[in-house]
């Protein structure tokens, strides 16, 4: 039996999308925790305590994931849930604004009967609020969520996104068909987005090897990846002060007007815009934030933006483009990719 089919060993949930659940107490979650605070390689977060406790739906079976640190592909996750409105808040890493969906490892979670009465709530020690909650925990996790400090002294965190690589060492190849049959009996993707997905991985594939084999003369669209996003500048990139609001409603623009703001390796300013974000050239959207500072996920460190960029409300990267990856980024737009559109009073 392959790691992706369903397993009936003592205490796995196999969760499926939708489903209710209850995140464990701080002290039940401690018990599966190392001296790192981490199960399975994959951090316990600070911003996390603040759910412990509470219900939440299952928004995706976090089996799999997209390699953002090497570029390696498709990880294997082992067990592991995204739940609605569980995004990270930053208050533990520096304020960092990625707002990455958190993953739950079904350990810390048990199963609930959605119409089953709330449990009550834990009180909080005298003064206490915030991550504060946390009491006994918090301590561990705030010492594991710094690493060594760079050769030039700037501090560097440690959050899941810096570790994913630690806690998912399994590449999972497109090949791989029973992938595909999870994310469908999952409740991860539909049947046709399954399927569009992966005819969309198998054409990616071979575009790259055309790249590599193919005369120019013989390569679809120069070779390209789906989406077929080329960036024109060579020099300098543009840019442009919208001084945009959270709560404005705003157009993305033409995917041909973006792409003569990007240089040939799809850069403006530094800020990538990849194919996944093309799907969303002129739908329109209310501004969510305005982020200026992340956590750079290769080293740990935290970046600031000269210029703040931003994101928008209920645009995710669905992962149509990336064999169904379920990590849901939040993508950072420049305001230069975006147009104002203004409301009638």
């Amino acid at each position: 039996m392959t790691r992706l089919q369903a397993v009936t060993e003592p205490g796995v949930l196999n969760l499926r999308v939708g489903e209710t659940v209850e995140v464990l107490s701080e002290a039940e979650i401690m018990a599966t925790l190392d001296e790192r605070g981490e199960l399975d390689e994959l951090p316990f977060m600070p911003e996390m305590l603040a759910f412990c406790g509470k219900r939440l739906t299952v928004h995706k079976v976090a089996y799999k994931l997209c390699d953002t640190i090497s570029r390696s592909g498709m990880r294997r996750m082992e067990r592991a849930v995204h739940l609605t409105g569980a995004r990270c808040d930053g208050s533990a890493h520096g304020g960092c604004q990625t707002a990455c969906l958190m993953y739950w490892k079904e350990s810390w979670l048990k199963r609930v009967d959605p119409g089953s009465p709330e449990p009550e709530p834990a009180k909080e020690a005298e003064g206490s609020g915030g991550l504060a909650k946390g009491r006994a925990l918090l301590p561990i996790l705030e010492v594991a969520s710094r690493k060594e400090p760079g050769e030039d002294g700037q501090e560097r965190y440690s959050c899941q996104a810096t570790e994913l690589l630690r806690a998912a060492p399994t590449c999972l190849p497109l090949k791989e068909f029973g992938q595909y049959v999870t994310d469908v009996k999952t409740g991860n993707a539909s049947v046709f987005f399954t399927l569009r997905a992966l005819l969309v991985g198998l054409f990616n594939r071979y575009q790259e090897r055309s790249r590599r084999f193919l005369p120019s003369w013989l390569q679809i669209r120069g070779g390209l990846k789906w989406g077929f996003v080329k960036g024109r500048l060579t020099g300098a990139t543009p840019s442009m002060t919208l001084d945009l609001q959270p709560g404005e409603l705003v157009r993305i623009k033409p995917k041909e007007e973006i792409l003569k703001t990007l240089n040939q390796d799809l850069l403006n300013r530094g800020m990538g815009f990849e194919e996944e974000m093309s799907r969303y050239c002129g739908k329109t959207a209310r501004v969510l934030t305005r982020v200026d500072r992340c956590i750079d996920e290769k080293t740990g460190r935290m970046l600031t933006m000269k210029s703040p960029c931003i994101i928008l409300e209920d645009i995710v990267c669905a992962g149509a483009y990336s064999v169904s990856c379920p990590r849901q980024f939040l993508p950072f737009w420049r305001e230069i990719w975006l147009e104002r559109v203004h409301e009638p009073a």
